[in-house]
């Protein structure tokens, strides 16, 4: 393996490592029973977020996203509460959240603020889930689903997570990269399953890899496409081929009007 494969290939477990310490801290704080108690006292219920993907159409998870490790500061200048309230306007199925705040400058608070001013919305966290602790800051905070990624987990604790946000009635949204991957979401019964098209060795995407993965992917479940979504065509090529999702974010956000980009982006897909 390369230094550059060495390089990118760890920067998901780096993250993952930063996770665990935040997780500790926080549960230092508020143990699961505090969060428990935090839920029952606002009665949030969570909303069925795969059945959005029932219907047909360009279904969009808008996703807010201020910086990543790939392209560094993205949208600094741009309000999390803001952009939501544009995609919302303009056409979006439901909303991801990044709440990772070191890499992705992401907070649980922007998760919390748009939940209390928009209720009726489906919101994802998009966060690096290790430990179950997070399902729980998660529903508190007013999710609708979570994050699951293979590659961080494997296989037992891709299960565990799913089985513990299935039991708080969290729809997950389990993450594959490739054919290894996407076995694992057949053998622990995912049924809503987002293909990232980036390659974690060398960070390069391609939306070659969502069209080769998808007939690999559990019978019955919802396809989401993840990563390299730049035009109406790439939607029309990927709905096409049998995925009921598209999860757009960077391409969106980076035009500094991310609601304008995505009613261009839905327009020209009809």
């Amino acid at each position: 393996m390369s230094g550059q494969d060495k390089t990118a290939s760890s920067v998901l477990h780096k993250i993952g490592k930063t996770v665990e310490d935040r997780v500790r801290r926080d549960r230092a704080l508020l143990s699961e029973q505090d969060l428990l108690a935090q839920i029952a006292a606002t009665g949030w219920k969570p909303k069925d977020f795969r059945a959005l993907f029932e219907r047909r159409g360009f279904n969009v998870i808008a996703e807010i996203k201020l910086a990543s490790p790939s392209r560094g500061d993205i949208a600094p200048e741009l309000k999390p509460l803001d952009v939501a309230r544009d995609y919302l306007e303009n056409g979006a199925a439901a909303l991801s959240i990044l709440t990772e705040p070191l890499f992705f400058k992401g907070d649980i608070a922007y998760l919390k603020a748009i939940r209390a001013a928009h209720p009726e919305a489906y919101l994802l966290q998009k966060d690096f889930v290790v430990d179950p602790y997070q399902l729980y800051q998660a529903k508190a905070a007013g999710a609708d689903a979570i994050l699951i990624i293979v590659a961080l987990l494997g296989e037992q604790g891709s299960a565990d997570i799913l089985r513990t946000a299935r039991q708080l009635g969290l729809t997950a949204l389990v993450e594959v990269h490739n054919a290894e991957e996407m076995a694992i979401a057949n053998k622990i019964g995912a049924d809503l399953v987002g293909i990232n098209n980036r390659n974690l060795k060398d960070l390069s995407i391609s939306l070659d890899v969502s069209l080769q993965l998808r007939p690999l992917a559990p019978a019955g479940a919802r396809l989401i496409c993840e990563s390299g979504i730049e035009t109406h065509q790439d939607m029309h090529r990927l709905h096409a081929e049998g995925f009921h999702g598209f999860l757009v974010g960077t391409s969106l956000m980076r035009t500094g009007h991310p609601g304008e980009a995505l009613a261009r982006l839905i327009q020209h897909a009809h």
